[in-house]
């Protein structure tokens, strides 16, 4: 089983986007996908109402999901940590004590923009159309990781 998580910062826009649209493309049965946030004030909470929405009219149902806080303890269970931006990267790497947790860390948009260190913006502050766009990126960067999961 391999066990990939989305990170962002209070993992209620991006992460859980980036979870649910993961999952609609794996086989869930050989891939487990959750999503954490490196900051703890949603923890317990449903992702945002805008996250929800966009998802929604893609097909796809993310009102499961709670909030949790990243923890060290996941260095040791999942495979494959995608971050949304540098921020979080940062914060996630920070946690690490080895060169093999270390590893396990990439930018989600490397899948697409690889080596140009680009960030998912973080659309919280932003209007529906911000979501949009978030969810756009997401689902072209699980693509990706969905194509090399299947292999």
């Amino acid at each position: 089983m391999t066990k990939v998580l989305m990170v962002c910062l209070g993992n209620i826009c991006r992460s859980p986007l980036a979870e649910g649209i993961l999952k609609s493309k794996v086989d869930t049965s050989k891939v487990t996908v959750e999503s954490a946030g490196t900051g703890g004030w949603h923890v317990g909470s449903l992702p945002d109402p805008r996250s929800i929405e966009i998802a929604k009219k893609n097909g796809i149902d993310i009102t499961n999901q709670r909030g949790r806080k990243f923890s060290t303890y996941d260095f040791e269970t999942y495979d494959y940590i995608f971050v949304m931006d540098n921020s979080n990267y940062h914060d996630v790497i920070k946690l690490a004590n080895t060169q093999e947790e270390q590893d396990k860390v990439q930018l989600l948009l490397e899948e697409i923009f690889p080596g140009e260190n680009v960030d998912v913006p973080d659309p919280y502050y932003g209007g529906t159309l911000g979501f949009e766009n978030v969810f756009q990126m997401i689902e072209e960067a699980c693509d990706k990781i969905a194509e090399r999961l299947q292999h």
